[in-house]
């Protein structure tokens, strides 16, 4: 049994409700005070997580000297609010402690992935990246789920598998930090895109061609920047792509789809909640400018989202773009 603090309530309870189930001493934090009386309450996180019982056994806290003494210190948090809830929680944590992200996305004017932000601001920590295809309503539900723990620290993505695998909640391991983090991070704008498709009326064979062709771009991307192509063919790249971008659960879909619908992207966004798609196509549109990448699915969503674009327009470009071979090099 490890002692594990989780910061953030939204998938954190479901991450909470999991971990407890494997008889851990979880501890949940969340920096809205209203959000944790809400939970003590209702016994459950009933805006994110209805019907979903959270056990009285969980410790609930806004305090984040929390961490302190933790084995394992895991982040559930939006990616613009990443550095400053790991630069609050740094001082608590002890050297050697075992911190994973399980956020997703680019850090806005840095364009850093989110590793290098808690490389810089928690150096004593043995960090690992949890990511991949995984609902928070499946998971906290008790519903079949595979994931990777990716770290450049072995050891310690062996402890996080250790430690979080179930009957239900199946980990695998990876090194390539990078090509997990921009999997992860990507997909979700796809998955915007492809809910703009389903909301203009569009088909399968188009949501097919912007999730097939959206892998290529972020491989390239990848690629570029260091990762490994394979990685983008597993669970990381492939499988969250294809479970962001066709299930209800997604906010990235949702969002999508009201903005195919007319909705404004900024209503879109307010109507939906956390969209880490609307902020991760500004941050990879300006990552990919940098490393000399094209991506043309992001470069024609950025135009929709932040210029004010057609999108009917905007998807008649992808159509007309110059002919080419399908399997085009990478790098």
């Amino acid at each position: 049994m490890a002692n594990i603090t989780i910061l953030g309530g939204g998938f954190g309870s479901a991450l909470a409700v999991l971990l407890h189930g494997m008889e851990h001493h979880v501890t949940l934090w969340s920096a809205l005070p209203d959000e944790i009386e809400a939970i003590r309450r209702d016994g459950e996180q009933k805006a994110k997580l209805p019907g979903v019982k959270i056990p009285k056994e969980i410790e609930l806290t806004t305090d984040i000297s929390a961490v302190s003494g933790a084995d394992m210190v895991l982040f559930v948090i939006p990616s613009a609010f990443v550095r400053q809830t790991v630069r609050l929680a740094s001082p608590h944590i002890r050297k050697g402690t075992i911190v994973c992200n399980a956020g997703k996305g680019i850090e806005e004017g840095t364009l850093q992935l989110m590793s290098t932000v808690f490389k810089e601001e928690i150096p004593q920590a043995r960090l690992v990246i949890l990511t991949g295809p995984c609902h928070a309503e499946e998971v906290a539900r008790g519903i079949p789920t595979t994931i990777v723990a990716a770290s450049e620290d072995a050891e310690a993505a062996m402890q996080v598998q250790e430690w979080v695998s179930s009957p239900i909640f199946r980990v695998y391991l990876n090194e390539d930090v990078t090509g997990c983090e921009l999997g992860g991070a990507l997909k979700n704008v796809i998955a915007l895109s492809a809910g703009i498709s389903d909301g203009l009326g569009y088909g399968d064979n188009t949501k097919a061609a912007l999730m097939t062709r959206g892998l290529h771009e972020i491989a390239r991307l990848g690629v570029a920047m260091g990762a490994k192509v394979e990685t983008f063919a597993g669970l990381t790249g492939l499988g969250d792509l294809i479970v962001t971008c066709t299930s209800m659960h997604s906010r990235n879909r949702r969002a999508g789809i009201l903005i195919g619908q007319g909705v404004s992207p900024e209503d879109a966004v307010k109507q939906v909640g956390t969209v880490e798609g609307y902020y991760c196509c500004h941050t990879a549109y300006h990552l990919a400018k940098k490393c000399g990448v094209e991506m043309p699915i992001t470069e024609l969503l950025y135009a929709v989202l932040y210029q004010n674009a057609d999108v009917t327009t905007a998807l008649a470009r992808l159509m007309g773009r110059p002919k080419r071979h399908e399997r085009e090099k990478l790098g």
